[in-house]
């Protein structure tokens, strides 16, 4: 039997541009032990060639085949959905990789699907006309409905924004892919060839990692690094398996052996 991680990024492995704490020797200890492990982000705009390149920064040395994203996710729900399908899209650099990798052309009319991710280059003149397509037939996708954090001076609407004034004016409900729906957390552990008692989600946010993680039937461990505080826990009808501070308190081993011998 073996044991795998999915691993949220930020909150869990770093703060903006500021490692936190454990995460580099944590990753370091799973590479040395050839433990499976996926960094698993609804960030579509990165490509994974993004994600390694912004982790070497921080010192963490990985490839591609190690990172699953949002966008990722969504490109192979709609291979699935429809094969070689077209897309208008509201968003940039991995959503448009991952589309082009899955068969999907890229159009600005007449789309099967209208897929929103994150992006600094939306106009008016594209939501109206992402609006025109959805009335016309056209189904709408978010690859996340991550909030904007409401932090002054943030120069980016957070993607829940942007689906929830298309929703409006079009009368249809977008369905979102990335966490904490089950089709990313699922394509996730397929990635990694595991079993759902074989997969462990690392996060620090109880509507996304922990919530998604519980609903799959995976251990859940919450990390205190990043969004959701300790006194936050006990507001929500829901609980994480284990909860630490950052990836410097947890013992791997231990962790390993219980779930080992369980």
């Amino acid at each position: 039997m073996k044991h795998g991680f999915l691993l949220d990024m930020d909150g869990v492995i770093y703060s903006g541009n500021e490692l936190i704490p454990g995460a580099d020797t944590f990753v370091k200890a799973l590479q040395d032990q050839n433990i499976p492990y996926l960094f698993m982000t609804n960030n579509s705009q990165r490509t994974p060639r993004d994600v390694v390149n912004k982790l070497a920064g921080l010192g963490i040395e990985t490839q591609e085949e190690h990172v699953f994203t949002s966008a990722m996710a969504t490109g192979l729900f709609l291979a699935r959905q429809k094969p070689y399908g077209t897309a208008y899209v509201l968003g940039e650099g991995g959503i448009l990789e991952s589309l082009h990798a899955n068969g999907y052309s890229l159009v600005t009319h007449d789309p099967d699907f209208v897929v929103v991710g994150e992006g600094r280059n939306f106009t008016l003149e594209m939501v109206n006309k992402a609006v025109d397509f959805i009335l016309e037939g056209a189904k709408l996708i978010a690859t996340n409905l991550d909030p904007s954090p409401k932090k002054p001076g943030w120069n980016n609407l957070g993607i829940k924004a942007i689906v929830k004034m298309i929703e409006e004016a079009t009368g249809r409900k977008a369905f979102s892919v990335g966490k904490p729906s089950p089709v990313m957390m699922r394509a996730a552990r397929k990635k990694l060839n595991l079993s759902t008692s074989e997969t462990t989600i690392i996060g620090d946010t109880m509507t996304t990692d922990i919530i998604g993680g519980m609903q799959v039937g995976y251990s859940t461990i919450l990390t205190l690094a990043g969004v959701t505080k300790k006194q936050d826990i006990d507001l929500f009808p829901y609980c994480p398996d284990q909860v630490i501070e950052n990836l410097a308190d947890f013992d791997l081993s231990a962790y390993l052996a219980k779930k080992l011998s369980d």
